[in-house]
């Protein structure tokens, strides 16, 4: 009896080790239930109307209408889609380390990144803009915030760029999330919150917000949003490349604008031309 309990300790242990094999790290994996194909992309969980992850555990977001397109045409269905965390600072090493097979997430393409990680896209085009209160016609170029107060977000690069380049005597405050730029922003604390105009119109669309703030349309950057995926796998950025075309095509990129973005008033730029990878 110590023998077959010895033999079959082995053999579990056997199977144990090749199910975790199969199961183990990377973006595109077999799932652990029932063995289908699974797909694990990075978004954005705090930036309504672009990525955002709700209380009762649900996705909503142009940029997650576009993961699930492109993870359809690539052969998943949406419950074979995993969206995982994708934090601005930890979106290059979440794909050179596999733990996610895609980044779609305000992602904009840069040299910089592209020396760590490849793109597919441009999806989007974005630009720096203002938000302002719904009512206050003050400020309509980035001058006028000189003596004003500006708020954004800890260490972003947009608040920086009005503040050195266009508005210096701004009186830039940062806050820990855009949120409470936007709490500032309604009672009267700060004059204008910067950051991609895609990002100001989706906190502008929300139910809670609507009538309250509008974008002042400035085009103070070029943010080309793009698909961040693994440097060097030409085959999965050529396929990423023909669903973003196709997504446009049949009309579906249009309806997601709308749909995500249409509540705020924002004039989304035409799909771009995709450059990546040609």
């Amino acid at each position: 009896m110590k023998v077959f309990k010895a033999g079959a300790a082995a053999a579990v242990a056997v199977v144990l080790s090749l199910t975790a094999t199969a199961c183990g790290g990377g973006g595109g994996d077999k799932a652990a239930e029932g063995g289908k194909d699974k797909i694990v992309i990075g978004i954005k969980y705090d930036q309504p109307g672009m990525g955002l992850k709700t209380p009762e555990g649900k996705f909503t977001g142009f940029d997650v209408d576009v993961a699930t397109y492109v993870a359809k045409e690539l052969g998943y269905k949406p419950e074979q889609i995993e969206f995982k965390q994708a934090v601005s600072a930890e979106r290059e090493n979440l794909i050179a380390n596999g733990d996610v097979k895609l980044v779609v997430g305000t992602y904009t393409i840069n040299e910089k990144r592209k020396a760590r990680v490849d793109f597919a896209g441009p999806y989007f085009l974005a630009h720096q803009d203002l938000l302002v209160r719904a009512d206050d016609n003050s400020i309509t170029k980035a001058e006028d915030l000189n003596k004003k107060k500006l708020c954004s977000v800890t260490g972003s690069t947009s608040a920086q760029n009005v503040k050195t380049k266009l508005a210096p005597e701004a009186d830039l405050q940062q806050l820990g999330g855009y949120s409470e730029c936007l709490t500032g922003l309604e009672n009267g604390s700060v004059d204008a919150l910067t950051t991609d105009n895609s990002i100001l119109a989706g906190y502008a669309a929300q139910e809670k917000n609507k009538g309250k703030f509008k974008l002042v349309g400035l085009k103070l950057s070029d943010e080309p949003y793009g698909i961040g995926l693994k440097k060097g796998d030409k085959d999965l950025q050529t396929k990423v490349n023909a669903a973003l075309k196709k997504m446009v095509e049949d009309g579906s990129w249009q309806k997601a604008v709308d749909a995500n973005l249409g509540p705020a008033g924002y004039k989304a730029e035409p799909a771009p031309q995709i450059t990546e990878g040609s």
